[in-house]
């Protein structure tokens, strides 16, 4: 499984997905001289789990309704660190849709070793982005989420969002 990322969706229904679950390696480039992961990496494991989560219902975090181009820059990122991850460690990061609101998404993200994909993780990550459109000028506007994205997408139910306050508690 050199450089390798495999994923599966999870489905809160058989229509409307609120989660998301990806297995990553560790590469050596993502470690530092210790061989533990570097904290920034985190937010690129974020990112690209967010991206397949995207791809697994045939959409893009950037993409074009026509005439205009419609993006989701980052609002907010967080990381809160538990417990390293280290050189050649294969992460599951398990992502979950804590907000869906018609300008903005809000996930979490839960890492875990493969292998120990219960208990306290490793890390946990919050981001929250917004959705845009790129403008002739440059500029960003706020707009709302494209129906054909939002039709795939729901918050999780307040069962799960309950059971992710319990973890750290």
């Amino acid at each position: 499984m050199i450089g390798s990322t495999r994923a599966a969706i999870v489905f809160g229904d058989l229509s409307m997905p609120y989660q998301f679950t990806m297995t990553r390696r560790v590469e050596f480039s993502d470690t530092d001289m210790a061989g533990i992961m570097h904290f920034s990496n985190f937010f690129r494991f974020m990112e690209a789990a967010e991206h397949a989560f995207f791809r697994s219902f045939g959409a893009s975090v950037v993409t074009s309704d026509g005439s205009r181009k419609i993006g989701f820059p980052r609002v907010r990122v967080a990381c809160r660190y538990h417990r390293p991850a280290r050189f050649e460690d294969d992460l599951t990061v398990r992502l979950i849709v804590r907000e869906v609101r018609a300008r903005r998404i809000r996930y979490e993200f839960l890492f875990h070793r493969e292998q120990e994909t219960q208990g306290r993780p490793l890390a946990r990550g919050e981001m929250e982005v917004a959705c845009v459109e790129h403008a002739g000028d440059g500029v960003l506007r706020a707009t709302d989420i494209p129906s054909e994205i939002l039709e795939h997408i729901q918050s999780a139910p307040s069962s799960v969002i309950e059971s992710l306050e319990r973890i750290d508690a």
